[in-house]
This record gives C-alpha cells, sequence and structure tokens, in this order.
C-alpha cells in the first residue's frame, strides 16, 4: 500500500488519493481531511515543481509506517523558511504513518532543515 501511495504522489494522481489517505486523515496534529492533504501537497508540487518521493527505507506492520524519504530538488522560493530560491538541495524527511483500515490516518513529519541550511549558506 505505502509504495503504491508514493507512486500515487509521484504521478500528482490526486483523484486516486482517497484510496490511500482517510477522509479524516491528520497531519502533525492538524486535521486536514483528503481535500486540505491534497491542498498540501499541491502546494509542494508548486514550489518545488521537481519534487519526487524516494522511499529509501520503509518498515511497517498493520497500522504503522515509518520511512525516511529522499529529495533532491529545487525549490523556487522559501523553503521552511529558508532562502533556498532555485537552488538544488538534497535532504530527507522522516515519516510516521498510523493506518486505518487501509488508509494513512495520521502523519509525523519531520524535515531535515539543518541539511538544507547547510546547502545554501554562502
Amino acid at each position: 500500500m505505502y509504495r503504491k501511495y508514493i507512486a500515487c504522489l509521484n504521478a500528482r494522481a490526486w483523484n486516486e488519493l482517497g484510496e490511500f489517505v482517510a477522509a479524516d486523515v491528520v497531519h502533525n496534529g492538524r486535521l486536514l481531511g483528503v481535500d486540505g492533504y491534497r491542498a498540501m501537497l499541491e502546494e509542494d508540487f508548486r514550489n518545488i515543481p521537481d519534487l519526487h518521493f524516494n522511499a529509501d527505507l520503509v518498515v511497517a506492520n498493520e497500522s504503522h509506517v515509518a520511512a525516511r524519504l529522499r529529495f533532491d530538488c529545487t525549490p523556487v522560493q522559501d523553503f521552511l523558511g529558508v532562502p533556498v530560491n532555485g537552488r538544488r538541495v538534497v535532504f530527507h524527511e522522516h515519516v510516521f504513518y498510523t493506518v486505518r483500515e487501509g488508509r494513512i490516518a495520521e502523519v509525523f513529519s519531520l524535515i531535515d532543515k539543518t541539511a538544507i541550511e547547510a546547502q545554501v549558506r554562502p
């Protein structure tokens, strides 16, 4: 399921997102629902046109997924408050998912902002 979810994100197959994400999905403590979750992802792709999710490490059981995602991309403006502005950066995101009834119900995400800052320092 998780690998299909990542493929859905990379294909920007937004109409299929509800197959993987619960109607009442929560992201970092905020109730977004599928529409809000989709809006968040669409904004990410607008701000980072070459965004591609690469799952380096995935550990899963029936109710949880933990993943280390690798990104090699070029944000077009500030990213997480860091003035990237079109420079290529490589960083990781560590994500923990709670799965209920076969769909992602809760997401806890932590992005390695320090790695991004180190790459854009003058």
